[in-house]
């Protein structure tokens, strides 16, 4: 028989639990209204009424969200946890049947009616228990979730009403399906329902042992790798779909329909795609056949950006981005004046060739940004294989596209601007020359139709702006530097570099180390000195570092709160990053005998070069050192040869030749030397060492000689004053037929140069060596 009580108590609303008769269990109490209910069970006799909310996301249920069966539970205990939860132990009394709602100010109360189960065990209530227990014990041992302690804890309970109720507890049963249960007063009818339940679940368990078994048997046969693929197919055999492809071969389809491709690029690709339907998903050609196609859809065939040709846009840019260079930003914005004029940007290969750091990638980008395109950058250094620019034949094992192709998917667009950087590092072997392929590319009229072993079908790069850089031109193949606008950038001068310093570096440098300008400030006299004492370069890489240094010297003081702001003068700059690096001013702090100051062209700039010539008792050999390559050679053999033809001429010894050993030395040994600029310095310290007369310090000279003496022009005069400048040199002698490119040297350069015009090596021994000549 069933007992019946009546209470009016708390209500308790519970989210996403149940709790049935006879369970024990912690609650985490958090909803104001919650706690108070709590509470107020807890003053009085312990009773509240626990209702599950009909949705679990209502913050305050009100009665129509509430289902009307609950629990009449007892509050066992009651703790208050830090975060301001209550955490409370009830453990479940009866079924009950809220007939009255109230809401109080702080809570909520229910008169309910209270049934517990009372039934007499007979025959029927006793096989209905053995047979609920078997099928309990069978769901147990097929599901292997349920330990068998658990199960012989409920094989000992002999209350029917709460036997059903803990088998209901632990089955994987919704909350709608666990209510369902506890809404069921008649213990003979919860039973009848809890088998059919119990049926339905091991019938879901049998069936997830037989797609288990079958993707284990095809994972046996096959390999551990398609354990995934195979498991997801026996899913798909249950569900129908036979051949695991139907929507990924519909997906590609319509990314092919939406990529506007050619028409003999689609056909392509529906040709591969139609391959790919019919190859077995295990096969290993299905993958690579996938992978083409991915490619051909991924990479851009029509879209583009809309260029933005505005002259005045991109001279505002390039000025923001770059502190002078104003020859190489008036070249640029010719290039784009053209196009601009032309609605078109075919036309010369521009590449930006000087030393590193001058900023030739920056204004790739900057070039980029003007125009409204997207910008991609591949490094070509160290590339000496083919296949790296025109991409791998599909037949080879991991074949893929080439780095035009892979840039090209990267910028997304058909018309981005390309660069080409360090395309004078790329170098060649037995697997083909990365250059010959690179001239499809920079042909304008061939690179519409370029050619990619992987892709197989024609590509226009005809939309293309390309950009290469490059150090030195010399190692560039001849035919590709003819398809290439040379635009050089040769260097910063000293104001140049103070200027970035202070607008583009120092503000990056902070920004990148969290430092405000009220935690560092760096005067203009410590950045000049940064720039002559700690870096000895034509670009600004060596004083990014050196900026940078300083600002992690800042950020470690303020951290550990040594200083709140830090200014760094030239006084302070020795001890932040310790002493000076370079001598600047005059090369020579005297003037010296056999002591000539050179100037030469490197792949870093401009540099100056001190060649040096003693004389040591011998029989007339010519000693050279300082790791001198064959052209230095030449200019050494070439002016001891003038300077023994003039030897009257200079008041030298016409014998000294077969009394001394010569010995032509260029310090730094280390250091590969080379290039036809030195013949006239050889010979100036030549005649020194021999007439014992001394070569003024504040001079430099370039220029190659003939054995009649005559200087012949060369080349890079522009970096060569900038290092000059550098160096603290006031007077340079060059050769007179390089007086045009006088004016390509910054104004700042000139005005504290003295340019020395010599057609003949005797105007250069007058202007160098103290005294006259004889």
């Amino acid at each position: 028989m069933s007992k019946t009580t009546n209470y009016n108590i708390p209500l308790l609303p519970l989210r996403g639990v149940l709790v049935y008769p006879s369970m024990v269990l912690h609650i985490d109490v958090g909803r104001e209204r919650s706690k108070a209910a709590v509470e107020q069970a807890v003053k009085g006799d312990s009773f509240i009424f626990l209702a599950t909310q009909k949705d679990a996301e209502v913050e305050e249920p009100d009665s129509d969200n509430l289902y009307d069966i609950g629990i009449v539970a007892y509050v066992k205990s009651m703790t208050e946890l830090p975060n301001g939860t209550q955490r409370i132990l009830i453990e479940g009394m009866q079924r009950a049947e809220w007939t009255k709602y109230e809401e109080t100010e702080d809570y909520s109360v229910v008169e309910v009616t209270g049934t517990s189960d009372a039934l007499e065990i007979d025959i029927e209530m006793e096989a209905l228990m053995r047979t609920l227990l078997t099928y309990f014990k069978n769901y147990a041992r097929i599901s292997k979730k349920i330990k068998k302690e658990t199960y012989d804890s409920v094989a000992e309970i002999n209350e029917p009403g709460r036997l059903a109720d803990t088998i209901t507890s632990h089955l994987p049963l919704k909350i709608e399906a666990k209510q369902e249960l506890l809404e069921i007063f008649d213990i003979k009818e919860r039973y009848e329902w809890l088998l059919s339940r119990l049926h339905n679940e091991q019938e879901v368990l049998n069936m997830e042992i037989k797609i288990h078994e079958r993707v284990k048997e095809a994972m046996e046969r096959t390999q551990k790798e398609f354990y995934l693929r195979e498991q997801m197919k026996a899913i798909q055999t249950e569900l129908g779909d036979k051949d695991g492809k139907g929507l990924e071969v519909i997906e590609l389809q319509q990314r092919i329909d939406e990529a506007d491709m050619p028409e003999a690029v689609k056909e392509a690709a529906e040709r591969e795609l139609d391959r790919y339907e019919k190859v077995p998903a295990a096969s290993a050609e299905s993958g690579v056949i996938r992978n083409y196609i991915e490619w051909l859809v991924n990479v851009p065939w029509s879209k583009s950006t809309e260029d933005m040709l505005d002259i005045n846009h991109s001279e505002i840019v390039l000025d923001r981005d770059h502190e002078g260079l104003e020859l190489v930003k008036e070249r640029i914005l010719e290039f784009l004046a053209v196009r601009q004029l032309t609605n078109s940007l075919r036309g010369p290969i521009l590449c930006l060739e000087g030393p590193p750091g001058v900023g030739k990638t920056s204004l790739a980008r900057s070039i980029a940004e003007s125009l409204g395109r997207n910008f991609v950058r591949v490094s070509l250094g160290g590339v000496r294989d083919e296949s790296e620019i025109r991409g791998h034949r599909r037949t080879y094992v991991g074949a893929m596209p080439g780095r035009i192709i892979q840039g090209m998917k990267k910028a997304g667009t058909i018309n981005p601007v390309f660069l080409l950087d360090e395309i004078d590092k790329m170098s060649n072997d037995f697997r083909g020359d990365p250059s010959s392929a690179m001239l499809e590319v920079l042909d304008p009229e061939q690179n519409s139709k370029f050619s990619d072993h992987y892709l197989e079908e024609a590509y226009d790069l005809s939309d293309v702006l390309f950009i290469a850089t490059a150090n030195d031109l010399s190692s560039i193949p001849r035919p590709l530097l003819d398809r290439m606008e040379i635009i050089n950038i040769a260097g910063y001068t000293e104001i140049e570099k103070s200027s970035i310093a202070k607008n583009h570096l120092i503000p990056k440098q902070m920004k990148e180390h969290g430092l405000t300008g009220a935690q560092l400030r760096i005067n203009d006299e410590a950045i000049t000195d940064i720039i002559r004492y700690y870096t000895r370069e034509a670009g600004v890489r060596s004083l990014e570092r050196q900026i940078a240094a300083l600002c992690r010297r800042t950020a470690k003081q303020i951290v550990t709160g040594e200083k709140k702001r830090v200014v760094i003068t030239a006084n302070t700059l020795e001890s932040i990053i310790g002493k000076n690096k370079f001598r600047y001013g005059l090369a020579e702090l005297v003037n010296q005998v056999g002591v000539a100051t050179g100037l030469a062209y490197t792949q870093v700039g401009g540099d100056t070069l001190q060649i040096e010539v003693s004389l040591s008792p011998g029989k007339g050999d010519l000693i050279l050192t300082g790791k001198l390559g064959d052209v230095m050679k030449e200019s050494a053999q070439t002016a001891l040869s003038y300077v023994r033809s003039k030897v009257l001429d200079f008041g030298i010894n016409p014998k000294f030749h077969e009394s001394y050993d010569i010995h032509i030395h260029v310090p730094e040994g280390a250091v590969p030397k080379d290039g036809p600029s030195a013949g006239i310095t050889i010979a100036t310290a030549l005649v020194s060492a021999l007439t014992e007369r001394k070569i003024r310090r504040e001079v430099g000279m370039t220029g190659e000689i003939t054995l009649r003496g005559r200087v012949l022009p060369i080349g890079g005069l522009k970096e060569k004053a900038l290092s000059a400048h550098r160096a603290g040199l006031t007077t340079i002698i060059i050769p007179i037929e390089n007086e045009r490119d006088i004016e390509d040297i910054p104004e700042s350069v000139r005005e504290e140069l003295t340019f020395k015009l010599v057609s003949d090596a005797e105007e250069v021994l007058e202007i160098a060596l103290e005294g006259a000549t004889k």
